[in-house]
């Protein structure tokens, strides 16, 4: 029995410019994504038969079709026409629904692994493809590091590394935000060239100025007036060092940026009640060489 074990970092949005609406429903995005260390583990392995076993070690997490791992596996199976069965055991960590892309993360890493298992391979771009079929930031978690996210976030394009920052992620444990919920919450205009060129303009300004502490997301608005809390954790990081702090993707995970590990072992101190991650960025070169296996 073959088998291969991997982490599967989360992401944060350095920035998160929400454009408008698209006419196929989906919205318009500008991001920067950065992984970080934070990350599950899945060992995946090649199993007589033909099923697909998924085995978690979060009881809330669906172990079938539910999956995005299970439909991951399922989609490399079918592009690669592999008979084989797929056990896969997933130890998770990264918090659910909190914005950190553990779900796309690990199917990512699923395509990745059964590619590799089954020593054949699909391509760059047939794989983005059906990464991009799975959820829109699935394609980013096949490079990690930093990057620019276009459309709905699958078009990507690499970014030069930053330095390396220490970050303190808290995950309140009362508050959960649903991302359907938080579009829902959006105000966002439907699409056009007149309303999308200023907020590209401030996208632009915002995180290409050189200053490289400056973070936004648009979705902070419309969550924190429904969940305070979330702006009150994000005030205290900033209170406390922070070089900059925002909301992790729709949330409800906060997240703050710091210099040194003693500055963030020092605000982790300040959320006794959450869950809370100290961790590092990630560059692509330190995301692709730990996905070597």
């Amino acid at each position: 029995m073959r088998s291969i074990r991997l982490p599967a970092f989360a992401k944060i949005n350095e920035c998160l410019c929400i454009l408008g609406r698209r006419p196929d429903g989906y919205h318009e995005l500008r991001t920067i994504f950065q992984s970080i260390g934070l990350h599950d583990t899945l060992e995946i392995s090649l199993v007589r038969g033909g099923a697909i076993h998924l085995d978690c070690d979060d009881p809330a997490l669906p172990a079938g079709r539910e999956n995005l791992v299970w439909r991951a596996v399922a989609a490399a199976r079918r592009a690669l026409g592999l008979r084989a069965g797929v056990r896969v055991r997933l130890e998770k960590r990264i918090p659910v629904g909190r914005g950190l892309g553990g779900g796309s993360s690990d199917a990512a890493v699923a395509l990745m692994a059964i590619e590799r298992l089954a020593g054949r391979r699909l391509g760059p771009q047939r794989l983005a493809r059906i990464a991009a079929q799975l959820g829109s930031d699935v394609p980013f978690f096949l490079y990690g590091g930093r990057a620019l996210g276009l459309g709905r976030g699958e078009e990507l394009y690499p970014l030069a590394d930053r330095p390396k920052r220490f970050v303190v992620v808290v995950s309140p444990v009362a508050v959960a935000v649903s991302t359907r919920a938080a579009y829902g919450w959006l105000r966002a205009p439907r699409l056009t060239s007149r309303l999308a060129a200023p907020k590209l303009n401030g996208f632009c300004a915002l995180c290409w100025s050189g200053q490289g502490s400056s973070l936004e997301n648009d979705f902070e608005g419309p969550v924190f007036r429904r969940h305070p809390r979330l702006a009150r954790i994000k005030r205290a990081l900033l209170e406390h060092g922070a070089a900059g702090a925002a909301l992790a993707g729709s949330g409800s995970a906060v997240f703050g940026e710091f210099q040194s590990p003693a500055h963030a072992r020092r605000a982790a101190n300040l959320f006794p009640d959450d869950q809370v991650f100290i961790t590092e960025t990630v560059t692509r070169e330190e995301y692709l060489r730990a996905l070597e296996g």
